[in-house]
């Protein structure tokens, strides 16, 4: 009877932490996660997720009409909903016109998880929500911040030159690469000079002020003591034009693990996917 008991008991526990909801997406070959959602019941559109914006949007390159998005004079769509798999989200706002990745209609932000715990699962391409925090035995925490808007920043440690500087990161799945640093941190480490250089393209704008984008490759960046990455593809900005503000963790280097974002705690856990040792994502 006790042995019965227990089995009962267990059983109720492991319930209570299961997945209340399972999405289901693809990546594509720029490492971009598309979900299929219907809009507003009549619009099958196909959305890249973008974990560095709360909303969505729709692309002017989209190949697939909205026709059930009525926007403003702002551009802006409001109290729209978006059904995924077999769930439906509601008050959902458009932006009109912002570009996104390849194969993709538009984007869908991380509003949709807002107050619930959830999962990037790489190694099975789902979102997983919970109720509450799942066993996260053979995660790691990883360090991080957020801003006013909601975007994450990962604190990770970089090798340059054998010395060691630490920096935010913005998490952005919308880029294809590994890293991409910004202007203030290329020119005062001297990227140009202490990175292995790869490849470059030079850009010219109608002033004639140029913009050259280089990759070069990081030999160490440090999530945690015991997460390390080796050889990362990063890449950085030289020239006249100084607008990349921000350094971005993209989605070539996402993908290397899975996330549990926890809800309640506001604490972020990873651990590698299948992905950590593939070979980078080549920028062109």
């Amino acid at each position: 009877m006790k042995k019965i008991y227990f089995l009962l008991c267990s059983i109720l526990f492991i319930n209570s932490v299961s997945a209340q909801e399972v999405i289901p997406f693809r990546i594509t070959k720029y490492n971009n996660i598309i979900v299929k959602t219907l809009v507003n019941d009549k619009d099958s559109l196909d959305l890249m997720f973008q974990i560095a914006m709360e909303d969505a949007s729709i692309s002017p390159e989209r190949m697939r009409p909205a026709k059930s998005l009525n926007f403003d004079k702002n551009g802006t769509s409001e109290n729209n909903s978006v059904k995924i798999g077999k769930r439906e989200f509601k008050n959902i706002r458009f932006f009109d016109n912002e570009l996104t990745g390849q194969e993709a209609d538009g984007k869908i932000g991380i509003g949709i998880f807002k107050g619930k715990t959830y999962k990037i699962d790489y190694d099975k391409n789902q979102f997983v929500l919970y109720d509450q925090l799942p066993d996260v035995n053979d995660y790691k925490q990883v360090s991080f911040t957020y801003n006013k808007q909601g975007q994450i920043f990962l604190a990770c440690e970089n090798l340059i030159n054998n010395e060691t500087y630490e920096t935010n990161f913005l998490l952005q799945s919308g880029y294809p690469g590994g890293l991409l640093y910004s202007n203030q941190f290329a020119d005062s480490k001297k990227l140009n000079e202490n990175l292995k250089v790869t490849g470059e393209k030079t850009l010219k704008n109608s002033q004639g002020k140029s913009v050259t984008t280089k990759q070069g490759i990081l030999p160490s960046l440090t999530l945690i003591d015991d997460i390390i990455l080796k050889n990362v593809s990063a890449g950085f900005f030289t020239g006249d034009i100084k607008n990349q503000t921000t350094s971005y963790f993209g989605a070539d280097l996402i993908k290397r693990f899975n996330w549990i974002f926890d809800a309640e705690t506001q604490i972020i856990y990873i651990k590698p996917s299948k992905y950590f040792n593939e070979p980078y994502f080549k920028m062109n």
